[in-house]
């Protein structure tokens, strides 16, 4: 089986996938470090070089190919990918996956994106706590159509990491 995380940046899924692969003896992938091997690129070196259009035919390219995996895998996506070139529907049609959203609320993403913003060139320029509150709900609102059809939609706030895995395995196994 393949789990899918889903959901916006530092909503966990990276963090949750790997104890949850450890846990279950799952491997581990992030769709983004996955494309950067097989491009032999970083992500915004992909975008600066190349554009926004290419880089989202390689993420649907690489993201078809993980779904034919026959290894148990828990796979994070990028925060965009659910919403570009029909990923969402091609998660949700592949017959050995099941598809998960990380649920978290806008203060709460404000509050693990504020002190990381570095480390995250999409907000890396936003300098005050209103205006990332800001361009966190207008992405939300676009993209939360999307991340709301996976197969389990599971709100984190307030929840440890131990609390959040307890949960997925008794709606998954």
């Amino acid at each position: 089986m393949i789990l899918i995380l889903v959901g916006y940046m530092a909503s966990g899924k990276s963090t949750l996938g790997r104890i949850l692969a450890e846990k279950l003896d799952y491997d581990f992938l992030d769709l983004d470090d996955y494309i950067e091997d097989q491009e032999q690129a970083s992500i915004s070196s992909i975008f600066k070089n190349k554009g926004e259009i290419y880089f989202r035919k390689a993420e649907t390219k690489y993201l078809k190919e993980l779904l034919e995996t026959k290894t148990d895998l828990i796979l994070s996506l990028g925060g965009g990918t659910p919403c570009y070139s029909n990923n969402m529907q091609i998660i949700l049609d592949a017959p050995n996956a099941n598809s998960v959203y990380l649920k978290a609320s806008i203060p709460t993403l404000v509050n693990r994106l504020k002190g990381e913003k570095g480390k995250r060139p999409l907000v890396a320029h936003i300098k005050t706590d209103e205006e990332l509150t800001e361009f966190i709900g207008k992405h939300l609102f676009e993209r939360s159509p999307f991340y709301s059809q996976a197969n389990v939609v599971l709100p984190t706030d307030n929840k440890t990491t131990k609390e959040i895995i307890e949960e997925l395995n008794s709606k998954l196994f």
